[in-house]
């Protein structure tokens, strides 16, 4: 739950995480705090998840696979295809219907 400082260069997973969670929340329709509630994760926690901020435990991972419904065997396939991508770029990834 570390929160790393400005002059750190962050983790590519952490960024790709981020980017990954971002884009599905989004996908999905969610505000950031919606989802965030939805999670039972606070709001700025969330934002600095996905800015890749933050080293999450395994239990706030399990939860915002939980918030968007997917299992996490599709998480973390839509985690692979964002791995390597360019910042900004969108991960590739195939969502269920809630």
């Amino acid at each position: 739950m570390a929160l790393t400082s400005p002059s750190e260069e962050r983790s590519p997973v952490l960024v790709a995480f981020g980017r990954t969670v971002r884009h599905l929340r989004k996908a999905q329709g969610f505000s950031q705090e919606a989802f965030a509630d939805e999670c039972g994760i606070d709001r700025s926690y969330m934002g600095g998840v996905e800015r890749g901020e933050r080293n999450i435990a395994l239990i706030n991972i399990a939860k915002i696979i939980s918030g968007l419904g997917m299992q996490p065997s599709e998480f973390f396939q839509a985690l692979d295809a964002a791995q390597g991508q360019p910042p900004g770029a969108q991960p590739h990834t195939h969502l269920r219907q809630r």
